[in-house]
């Protein structure tokens, strides 16, 4: 499996990049990085994105994920105006909490709401401001808290059984508000 990684040009890259090699290779004392920062766009074509790179840490370089290595960057997914005041939410759920307390802290005011495609649509001012600035961005470390039950989650939706997939689907299809297809 790992020579499949190391085959792959954009995740031979990577390991290349972080410098502390990969399987009996590993020695973390060469990484190259205090974070790994994955920064994709905010909607569910960066969600897939980011969790096949996760999975990839989780795989083949499990250690920078249990040292505190490994983060993920929280983009807006919409910019919010409200009178002379700027937002920005992470989903739906997060704009609409803007939009309720904004609007009525304002009165009359109505929001104005932009959704982004994709960061390039962003200025580069918006996502230095709001992704990228160490000091007002917003980052997740990646834990773990269960092995066994992340082993199981894993393999059923990154494998090659596309029944477990099916099932861990079908089993939460009910706690699912909102699609973003």
């Amino acid at each position: 499996a790992t020579s499949k990684v190391l085959a792959n040009k954009e995740l031979s890259d990577v390991v290349t990049a972080l410098g502390c090699g990969l399987g009996k290779h590993f020695d973390i004392s060469k990484l190259r990085y205090n974070r790994i920062i994955i920064l994709a766009d905010a909607d569910s074509d960066g969600n897939h994105i980011a969790t096949l790179l996760l999975t990839f840490f989780y795989r083949f370089l499990p250690k920078l994920i249990v040292h505190g290595k490994v983060f993920l960057a929280q983009p807006p997914l919409y910019r919010i105006d409200v009178g002379k005041e700027t937002y920005w939410a992470l989903d739906d759920t997060h704009r609409d909490g803007i939009v309720s307390t904004a609007t009525s802290k304002n009165g009359r005011a109505t929001a104005e709401i932009t959704r982004f495609k994709g960061l390039g649509e962003m200025m580069p001012k918006v996502l230095w401001e709001t992704t990228l600035n160490p000091a007002t961005r917003r980052l997740l470390r990646v834990e773990i808290s269960d092995q066994i039950v992340t082993d199981r989650v894993i393999s059923d939706l990154m494998g090659k059984d596309a029944s477990a997939r099916f099932r861990f689907i079908m089993e939460r299809a009910e706690d699912a508000e909102e699609l973003d297809v």
